[in-house]
């Protein structure tokens, strides 16, 4: 059974208002018009057979990063591939990019890589900030009650299994819950902790926070086809990175393996998130791009615009969609994220698939989200 996902909504309390006083499960899709979704740097080019004025070979005199690797420039097909049935429609359809060369971290940016950020910057989270009803209120309905004191404070979002099957996977407030006190030091929440988990990926991260971090490091967020192209290590045409079976899953990432939500089977060997590199590599020497955990991308999520992309025309180093734009989340705005978590399962979402994609809102922080960075040539010359 295929199950499409809708976006976890906001990080802040937010969710926990939204789900409570079911303000906000419809939303007039009126309210706001399709907007135009092409960036006006990135106008169709004319067909070609070859791509043209790509940076492919890394440059002589540009040292490779500690901790990144080159990824060569190229053209691919961006998108579900025909075989894939677990494809959703805001993967299709698929269409002709081509980038160029570029530097992306091996891993998701790891505990301690975070920690020294916050020790250098002294930075605060998102979900460690005092919560500003003011301004959360315009994410909202207008009318939506103001929640007590008790519940707006600092927190997020964790994951909880349920005890029994759940038949409708379309309400994820059946396991995932507000938790004050959750954060990038107690991911799952105020007891938890990530001493001796320095190498585990960092989550709790919201988009703001990856942004704090990558103008710290030097670098950027990967755009959505950036990442995509990095996933295939050098592949093309398969569902995932090491092909098109799905029997060996278990030893290439770390997913949910069992009934979702109720049990996870541990058949990868973890129950949560992996320490990076626990699982081979794909071809560019990339670990974990797919599963452990969701990773943000510079793009802003909009449902039509893949479709407004033409299969036959190559676009050169696009910058994704101009606006957010989701029917069902009108009141906020999302980035792409990618990758799949250690939740990601075949009756939930199978995002550990190449071209599977989803929404979050740019205040959203979960602990199944984090982040890696990229580098270009001409932010190191």
């Amino acid at each position: 059974m295929k199950i499409k996902v809708s976006s976890i909504k906001h990080i802040t309390i937010l969710f926990f208002v939204l789900i409570f006083f079911n303000q906000c499960k419809e939303a007039s899709k009126s309210e706001k018009e399709t907007p135009v979704n092409v960036v006006s740097d990135q106008k169709k080019e004319e067909k070609k057979d070859t791509v043209y004025n790509l940076i492919v070979n890394k440059p002589e005199e540009i040292k490779v990063p500690k901790g990144m690797v080159w990824i060569p420039g190229g053209e691919f097909v961006q998108g579900a591939v025909p075989q894939d049935k677990m494809a959703m429609e805001h993967e299709k359809p698929a269409h002709k990019v081509a980038v160029d060369g570029f530097f992306m971290d091996i891993t998701e940016v790891t505990n301690a890589q975070f920690a020294q950020f916050v020790k250098e910057t002294a930075y605060i989270t998102v979900a460690e900030r005092e919560i500003d009803w003011e301004e959360m209120k315009k994410q909202v309905p207008a009318g939506t009650p103001k929640p007590h004191d008790s519940i707006l404070q600092p927190g997020s979002l964790t994951f909880k299994k349920t005890k029994t099957t759940v038949p409708n996977l379309f309400d994820f407030s059946q396991w995932w819950h507000w938790t004050i006190g959750a954060n990038w030091r107690h991911p799952n929440g105020p007891k938890s902790s990530i001493k001796g988990l320095d190498n585990n990926p960092v989550v709790q991260i919201c988009y703001e926070d990856a942004m704090a971090y990558c103008k710290w490091a030097g670098r950027r967020l990967p755009t959505e086809s950036e990442w995509e192209y990095a996933a295939n290590g050098g592949k093309s045409g398969t569902i995932y990175f090491w092909g098109d079976n799905r029997d060996v899953l278990s030893k290439n990432a770390n997913s949910w393996e069992g009934e979702f939500p109720v049990k996870n089977s541990k058949e990868d060997g973890f129950e949560k998130r992996a320490p990076v590199k626990s699982y081979q590599p794909n071809g560019y020497g990339l670990y974990d791009m797919a599963g452990n955990v969701w990773e943000w991308t510079s793009d802003w999520y909009n449902v039509n615009y893949y479709k407004e992309q033409s299969a036959g025309l190559l676009q050169k180093n696009p910058k994704g969609a101009t606006e957010a734009y989701n029917p069902q989340n009108v009141y906020i705005e999302e980035k792409v994220i990618k990758g799949g978590s250690f939740l990601c399962s075949d009756s939930y979402c199978a995002s550990y698939r190449i071209s599977a994609r989803m929404a979050s809102s740019t205040d959203s922080s979960a602990e199944h989200t984090g982040f890696r960075t990229v580098a270009t040539v001409d932010m190191l010359k």
